[in-house]
């Protein structure tokens, strides 16, 4: 669309390049605007204003479907009872949604300049400038140009045009009248040959210019190589991310193989220890026993779990610290044998356990030997320490009843004095 509001053409392509859009464009004449319908503008319409050295317009949002339809209609419209075409061709109206937005984009945009380029073309018309020269002040308005300094500017340089026009034509006049005619065949030969240094430097302006075009073409072939390498440069960096999540999850995978390894070694371990303890029964010389490493609910279970204690068996706390009664309690029904412990045990386990007469015996004083995850007792020290445990137990209690029983007598003595 030119700056009069005439559409030039609306054509939409099919894999093209932007080198080809680019000379699609120019063909035209030069570029002032570009336009879009959607809101930010897409990479591409800024990569061609910037080639072009053109301005960029763009709506605040995106344009709806309905106001892009209303709007091209209404324009075609417009056109068609102004009668400027007979004819409408079908490079002029819009065969597709593509084509439609495009000329939707372009009509917003020439609406919001309108009225400035007709108030341009009106104070122009008034001061008898040429539509080149309206065209020129548009170009300079739109590029943020005053209208004022626009007009002036373009007076002053037709003025400097005129005035060596003039000083050329008298001078001429001058010169015929003033010299002979050899003289003036001389001067005539001499601006022919102006004349022809002018029209080879328009030529070679004319070449240049299409030099520049062929430079933009080549310019924009080349930001299109860039982008294709930038995009194989992304696609590269997207697969080194892919192949360092698969190293990770190699790695993850070799750690969890590694930690499985080490649990399989681990209960390997444990099961030549249980055939170990199942090889070493009870006999008249060693007893096996079996450990605990903390004297809680969750030791005692997780050493159940591991060394299967059963009734009869004789076991090993670790560490007394934390248990009580409820805890001895679970081993008084499991019926163990004798408890071994390396420290003190709490005041209210040692009451269960003496009630139920399950032996608590000193580690230290029952010369233990480690074999692997167990340890193994001496039969006759173990049955010594769990007599000389029961003696001592039987002699607490009988002490205790004694006490109970001399402290009854002797409020049975108080309260018949008190009687008396």
């Amino acid at each position: 669309m030119d700056l009069n509001g005439e559409i030039l053409s609306v054509k939409s392509f099919k894999e093209i390049s932007r080198a080809e859009i680019i000379y699609h464009i120019i063909n035209f004449g030069k570029t002032v605007l570009i336009a879009t319908d959607v809101y930010p503008p897409p990479k591409m319409a800024k990569k061609l204003a910037t080639t072009l050295n053109a301005k960029l317009h763009h709506p605040n949002r995106d344009m709806s479907v309905g106001s892009k339809i209303e709007l091209v209609e209404s324009f075609l419209g417009e056109k068609s009872s102004l009668e400027r075409s007979k004819v409408v061709s079908s490079e002029l109206v819009p065969q597709d949604a593509h084509q439609r937005d495009a000329l939707a984009a372009a009509i917003r945009t020439y609406k919001s300049y309108e009225k400035k380029l007709e108030q341009i073309e009106t104070r122009c018309l008034e001061v008898n400038m040429s539509p080149e020269d309206i065209d020129l002040i548009k170009r300079m308005v739109i590029g943020g140009t005053a209208v004022s300094s626009a007009i002036r500017m373009v007076q002053e340089m037709d003025e400097e045009t005129d005035n060596i026009e003039n000083v050329e034509e008298l001078a001429t006049d001058e010169l015929e009248s003033s010299i002979d005619s050899e003289a003036v065949l001389k001067l005539k030969n001499r601006i022919k040959a102006q004349d022809n240094q002018i029209s080879n430097l328009k030529s070679r302006n004319k070449s240049l210019e299409d030099r520049i075009k062929d430079y933009e073409i080549e310019v924009t072939k080349l930001q299109e190589k860039i982008d294709k390498l930038h995009y194989e440069y992304t696609q590269d960096v997207l697969l080194n991310k892919e192949l360092a999540a698969k190293i990770s999850l190699i790695k993850k995978l070799q750690d969890n193989y590694n930690e499985e390894k080490a649990l399989r070694m681990e209960l390997e371990e444990n099961l030549d220890s249980l055939r170990n303890i199942q090889r070493i029964k009870p006999t008249e010389n060693a007893i096996p026993v079996k450990i605990i490493e903390t004297f809680t609910r969750d030791g005692i279970m997780a050493a159940c779990e591991y060394w299967k204690i059963k009734r009869g068996d004789v076991v090993l706390l670790e560490s007394s610290e934390g248990g009580g009664s409820q805890t001895a309690v679970l081993l008084i029904k499991m019926g163990v044998k004798a408890v071994l412990i390396r420290d003190k045990i709490s005041h209210h386990a040692l009451e269960e356990f003496e009630k139920n007469m399950v032996p608590l015996l000193q580690a230290d004083n029952m010369e233990l030997k480690m074999i692997d995850q167990f340890a193994i007792v001496n039969a006759l020290k173990l049955e010594k320490e769990i007599q000389r445990w029961k003696e001592e137990v039987e002699s607490k209690r009988i002490k205790e009843n004694s006490e109970e029983i001399l402290k009854a007598f002797d409020e049975y003595r108080a309260r018949r004095k008190r009687s008396n």
